[in-house]
């Protein structure tokens, strides 16, 4: 195991990711919310490396994607890449135990980068905000790179494993969700990472960043069409 590995390995609590993700799933979303409505669970993908790359429109996002793509759903444990300053106090304690870790979203460091790839490479899903930070608006925001990076990375460094990127929308019924409120989620069709490689890293990961928003923009703003096709 390389280190990013043991040190994920050693924080996660399977007991408690056990309890914690169907009592999200069955008891606390089904609590708040008086309806939750997905659509396009047959997209996600079952096995392999898989980035879920989804809009940011409030904390509850974090009990939402589990809750539409994660182990209820697949089976699958989903890894989050969070801003570091929701990993403080108890909160913090907790949710670095239920598979998340943290990113300076203006400053990501090698570290951050590091535990991605090893959790690709043992092809894992992992949820990384490619806006970067909480949005409260309806367009989707112009998107970081590092999303395509990472995917990219782990590509060249294990050839054809198959990285997919699996766009999704979360939308709530009020721009800050209360009680009774309502959300809609849009899963769209995964890209795969492999098809944007080319001669230039920068340029590839450009190209997929530009790919995965627009495959965004059409889920989450109610627009026609299909994804942008590598050139």
């Amino acid at each position: 195991m390389s280190d990013p590995e043991k040190m994920l390995s050693s924080h996660f609590s399977r007991w408690l990711a056990n309890i914690a993700y169907p009592l999200n799933s069955y008891v606390v979303l089904p609590t708040y919310f008086k309806k939750i409505e997905v659509i396009g669970q047959e997209n996600i993908p079952l096995t392999g490396p898989v980035i879920v790359a989804p809009t940011h429109r409030s904390r509850w996002d974090g009990l939402i994607v589990p809750h539409a793509v994660g182990k209820c759903v697949t089976g699958r444990t989903s890894w989050f890449m969070v801003t570091a300053n929701e990993m403080k106090g108890p909160q913090g304690w907790i949710i670095s135990r239920l598979g998340s870790f943290p990113v300076d979203t203006k400053h990501p460091s090698s570290d951050s980068i590091s535990k991605s790839i090893a959790l690709l490479l043992k092809e894992q899903m992992l949820t990384i905000f490619p806006e970067g930070n909480i949005f409260r608006t309806e367009e989707v925001q112009p998107l970081k790179r590092g999303v395509a990076r990472i995917a990219l990375d782990v590509e060249e460094e294990k050839p054809g494993i198959g990285v997919k990127i699996l766009p999704l929308s979360i939308k709530y019924s009020q721009e800050y969700p209360s009680w009774g409120s309502q959300v809609k989620v849009k899963i769209g069709t995964p890209l795969t990472a492999s098809d944007y490689l080319g001669e230039s890293l920068k340029k590839s990961s450009e190209n997929l960043t530009q790919a995965l928003e627009e495959s965004l923009k059409n889920i989450h703003q109610d627009r026609p069409g299909l994804p942008l096709i590598a050139s």
